[in-house]
């Protein structure tokens, strides 16, 4: 990466990823795409764990690590987190991944099952497989946006899908370094982009768009190496005709400090 201007998009690790950056000799350029907002209604918290003793949930899936914990400090708050785990002690407890399993762990929650990687969708519904769903019901832990594909899958299998917001993803409130990172890729002054959420490329064109520049976004990144942290990220690149020209493998960021730094070799 020696010398080499590389474009972390990544907000709450983005400093983390810079100094991954920097270690192997490249110039990091830090414009973040994505802010998270606590988007956590403790009043209807409260009101879902009081309603799941009525009618318990069958199923319970954790997306998230950062979702996970604010779910329960919400219920620590509340007085609620006994209760709250005796009932996910009645549940079958589905796990995306990593993150939200030291989560779940660290309040003594039983997982039952866990999505395998690269832990998207897919995954997370091969984790549930068949299980009876049918008028059952299910409470899934929203991340930045509500898991469409998630829902519907669930709710063609006859199950009531409850879903608990967190947390939402946005803009930041400060958009100037993504416009001047437009500039930079039109000028080709940046030599790989690297994209560690989905909602970053959407973001990214977002602000293209304000800008009247979306076409010459597109281009300049097709002239330039993106680099995805997984499956997820690809696909919202894809969907942009974006060209991806590395994927991580694990989705992990060491693995794609690997191969981002050996294809720009």
């Amino acid at each position: 990466m020696r010398g080499k201007r590389i474009a972390i998009l990544e907000a709450r690790l983005g400093e983390q990823l810079a100094e991954l950056v920097a270690a192997r000799g490249g110039v990091p350029v830090h414009a973040p795409a994505l802010a998270e907002v606590p988007d956590l209604d403790a009043g209807a918290i409260g009101e879902l764990v009081r309603s799941l003793e009525a009618r318990p949930a069958a199923l319970a899936v954790f997306q998230t690590g950062v979702g996970t914990r604010a779910l329960f400090n919400a219920t620590d708050g509340l007085g609620l987190t006994p209760k709250f785990l005796a009932l996910l002690a009645k549940s079958t407890v589905v796990a995306r991944g990593p993150k939200p399993t030291a989560a779940l762990r660290s309040r003594g929650v039983r997982i039952d099952r866990h999505a395998a990687e690269p832990f998207t969708t897919r995954e997370v519904l091969a984790a549930i497989g068949e299980l009876p769903l049918g008028r059952s019901r299910v409470i899934v832990q929203r991340y930045g946006t509500a898991n469409a594909e998630l829902d519907q899958a669930l709710a063609a299998r006859g199950a009531e899908v409850v879903e608990i917001p967190t947390y939402r993803w946005s803009l930041p409130a400060d958009t100037k370094p993504l416009a001047e990172l437009i500039g930079a890729l039109e000028r080709r002054e940046i030599d790989a982009v690297v994209f560690t959420n989905a909602e970053q490329a959407r973001n990214l064109f977002l602000v293209s768009r304000e800008l009247k520049k979306e076409q010459a976004l597109r281009a300049a990144l097709n002239a330039t190496l993106v680099a995805s942290i997984g499956p997820v990220a690809s696909a919202a690149l894809r969907e942009a005709q974006v060209k991806v020209g590395v994927e991580a493998s694990p989705p992990k960021l060491g693995a794609l400090m690997s191969v981002l730094e050996a294809a720009l070799r």
